[in-house]
């Protein structure tokens, strides 16, 4: 049985590959968890949009709630068929990996690997925008059922509906809301961890400091940006703190 025999440069590819797993995984199952402890965007928008849709059923015409989800549902649909033209793009250079290669190869500051490696890189582009796509059709799909639950929402002077129940069917709405932003959220952190990727075609140590400074992005803007900051302040003044 023949041996298959890494290099010095292979082995960099994998630790490089493991690391941008590990860094994408934790930081996803790190950010879920600080998320209940402290202020986050995402814990904090869950609860604008728990307030948003009080407010919405408070409302007697609601073309301005509808307008707002149908322009969330627009930008995760403007990333949804981005991602259709990238797979493509990809795909094109998959099937002639010959002269992708070539190119490759005559750049003065990449680290030259064999096709199939680089086969190897192009196929986690793929995978990675594979995920995206599944991601933002699904965050879209999600806002579709956002605008039939405000479709459906009782009106506000419906005597036959209580306050429990509008509380209920707010938290609940707000939920799908949250989860729609959520999915979206995944897509646009696979673009990020994507552009750290092409770095890995000029060397597997630019990658894995690439990775190292999307994570770092990523943490500094969901929970230290001034974004973040701004909002806390509102939510402290309607509270009256």
């Amino acid at each position: 049985m023949s041996q298959v025999s890494l290099n010095e440069n292979d082995w960099l590819n994998l630790i490089a590959g493991v690391w941008f797993v590990c860094c994408w995984l934790g930081y996803s199952q790190f950010a879920k968890r600080m998320a209940k402890k402290t202020h986050s965007l995402s814990s904090l928008l869950h609860e604008y949009r728990i307030d948003w849709m009080r407010s919405m059923l408070a409302r007697d015409i609601r073309v301005g709630d509808a307008s707002l989800l149908a322009n969330l549902e627009r930008s995760v649909n403007f990333f949804a068929s981005t991602t259709m033209l990238i797979l493509a793009g990809i795909l094109t250079v998959l099937t002639t990996t010959g002269s992708g290669f070539t190119m490759l190869e005559h750049l003065p500051i990449t680290i030259t690997d064999d096709p199939l490696t680089t086969q190897l890189k192009f196929l986690v582009l793929t995978l990675i925008f594979v995920y995206a796509f599944f991601t933002f059709t699904w965050s879209m799909r999600q806002y579709g059922f956002c605008n039939i639950l405000v479709g459906s929402a009782p009106l506000h002077d419906d005597v036959t509906v209580d306050e429990a129940t509008r509380e209920e069917f707010a938290l609940y709405v707000a939920k799908v809301s949250d989860q729609a932003a959520h999915s979206y959220n995944y897509g646009l952190r696979s673009y990020y961890f994507a552009t750290a990727v092409l770095t890995w075609f000029v060397s597997p140590w630019l990658f894995a400091i690439s990775v190292a400074v999307v994570v770092t992005v990523l943490y500094r803007r969901e929970f230290h940006s001034k974004p973040l900051e701004s909002m806390i302040r509102i939510k402290q003044k309607k509270r009256g703190d």
